[in-house]
C-alpha cells in the first residue's frame, strides 16, 4: 500500500521501476545497494533496521486498508514496554490487520491478523494507519501464549496511559466470537492501572497463585505525621508484607544500596519484605519466602508505625484517569521517576518454571513533592 510517513529517519520502501526513476530498476534492486521488504519493495541497504522502520516495512508490503496492530501500533504511539523484542531478546513478528478481506501474505518477519476490523477502528499517525489502541491491546492479550502474558500487555497499555480499564471492558463487550476472547476478559478481570514494570505483574500473579491476597501495585506508605516514605511494588496491606522486584539493574552501585536502605526502613516500620529475582526455578523459592513473611508478620507486635492514608498534599497517581488529568509538567514532575531501566527481558527465566503461568507513586511535600523518593 502506499505510505507517506511524516516521521524523520524512517524511508517508505519502493516498488521497481523499469527505467530507475520512481523506484530502484530491477538490475539495481538485485545488487547490494537495496534491501528487500516485500514482493517487489525495497528500501535502501543504508536505512537503519529500526523497530519503527520494521513496522513500516511490514504495511507497505500489505493491502490498502491494512493497519499496524497489536505491540506494533502501541510501539508507533509510544508505548514503552511494546518494544518490538521477545523475552529471549528476538524480534517479534510485527502484527498488521487486514480486516475480512482475505487478503493474505505472508512473509517472514510479519503476521497477519483477519479479525473483522470495527468501525473507527484504524487511525492515521504520522502517516501510517495503526488500529487504535484499544483494539492493539485487546489483540495483543487475545493472542498471548498465557493469561500472564495477557495481563503483562494490558497492564504495560495502561503504564502509558493509552487506556483504560473501563475503555477495554467496553471495547471487549463489542467483540464477538472473537479467539482468545475468553483470555482477555480473565486478564481484564484481574489486571490493575498502577503497574510499572513487567516482572511486577508476574510477580503479583505468582505470589496469587501461592496466596490469594489483595495486593496494591505500588502503594505509597507515609509515617503518621504524613510524611511519604516509601513505595513498594507490591504492598498487602492488611498483614504488613511487601513484594519488591530485584531485576538487574538493581545489581550493583548506587541503585543497590537504595534497595537495601529501603529493605531496612520497610522492616523497621513493620513491614516484612519479599524479594523476587530472576531465573530458573525461582518460583518455589519465592513462595517459600512469601511464607516466611507472612509468619515473621503475624507476630508482630505494637502499633503500626505507618498508614497508607494519603495527607492532603499529595497527588493521587494510581489511575489512568488521574494520571489523564494531569498537564504535562505536572505529569513530568510526578511520573517522570517511573522511567527506570528495563526489565521486561527478564521474564522469560522467572516463566519457564511457573506452574500453570506464562510465566510508586512516591512523592514529598517540598513544592509539588520530590518524586526521586518514589523507590
Amino acid at each position: 500500500m502506499e505510505l507517506r510517513i511524516n516521521r524523520s529517519g524512517l524511508v517508505v520502501p519502493t516498488r521497481t521501476d523499469p527505467r530507475g526513476v520512481t523506484g530502484p530498476s530491477p538490475r539495481q534492486a538485485r545488487g547490494a545497494s537495496w534491501t528487500r521488504v516485500g514482493r517487489g519493495l525495497y528500501r535502501p541497504a543504508g536505512v537503519a533496521d529500526t523497530v519503527a522502520q520494521r513496522i513500516v516495512d511490514a504495511v507497505a508490503a500489505m493491502p490498502e486498508g491494512s493497519a499496524a496492530t497489536g505491540w506494533a501500533a502501541l510501539h508507533w504511539l509510544g508505548a514503552r514496554w511494546s518494544d518490538g523484542m521477545a523475552a529471549d531478546s528476538s524480534p517479534r513478528p510485527v502484527p498488521v490487520a487486514v480486516g475480512d478481506r482475505h487478503a493474505r501474505r505472508r512473509r517472514p518477519g510479519v503476521v497477519v491478523s483477519e479479525d473483522w476490523l470495527l468501525p473507527g477502528d484504524v487511525m492515521l499517525v504520522d502517516g501510517l494507519p495503526v488500529t487504535i489502541p484499544v483494539r492493539s491491546v485487546t489483540y495483543e492479550a487475545r493472542v498471548a501464549d498465557g493469561e500472564t502474558s495477557a495481563l503483562v500487555a494490558i497492564e504495560m497499555a495502561m503504564y502509558d496511559d493509552l487506556v483504560s480499564l473501563a475503555e477495554l471492558r467496553a471495547y471487549t463487550a463489542r467483540l464477538v466470537s472473537r479467539p482468545g476472547k475468553r483470555r482477555l476478559e480473565a486478564a481484564l478481570d484481574a489486571a490493575e492501572e498502577n503497574v510499572w514494570s513487567p516482572m511486577e505483574t508476574v510477580m503479583r500473579r505468582a505470589w496469587q497463585e501461592h496466596r490469594n491476597r489483595q495486593l496494591r501495585c505500588n502503594q505509597p506508605v507515609f509515617d503518621l505525621a504524613g510524611n511519604h516514605l516509601v513505595t513498594p511494588d507490591l504492598l498487602d496491606v492488611e498483614a504488613g508484607v511487601a513484594g519488591e522486584y530485584d531485576g538487574s539493574v538493581h545489581d550493583s552501585g548506587r541503585r543497590r544500596s537504595r534497595d537495601l536502605a529501603r529493605e531496612e526502613l520497610m522492616r523497621r516500620l513493620g513491614i516484612e519484605v519479599v524479594i523476587m529475582v530472576a531465573g530458573r526455578g525461582e518460583q518455589p523459592r519465592l513462595h517459600h519466602r512469601i511464607s516466611g513473611a507472612y509468619e515473621r508478620a503475624g507476630r508482630t507486635t505494637g502499633p503500626r508505625l505507618w498508614t497508607i492514608e494519603q495527607p492532603r498534599w499529595w497527588v493521587d497517581t494510581s489511575t489512568v484517569s488521574r494520571r489523564r488529568d494531569l498537564d504535562p509538567i505536572l505529569r513530568e514532575h510526578w511520573l517522570g521517576h517511573r522511567r527506570t531501566g528495563r526489565i521486561g527481558r527478564e521474564i522469560a527465566c522467572f516463566a519457564t518454571d511457573s506452574s500453570g503461568t506464562t510465566a510508586t507513586s512516591g512523592r514529598s511535600r517540598a513544592a509539588y513533592g520530590d518524586p526521586a523518593r518514589a523507590r
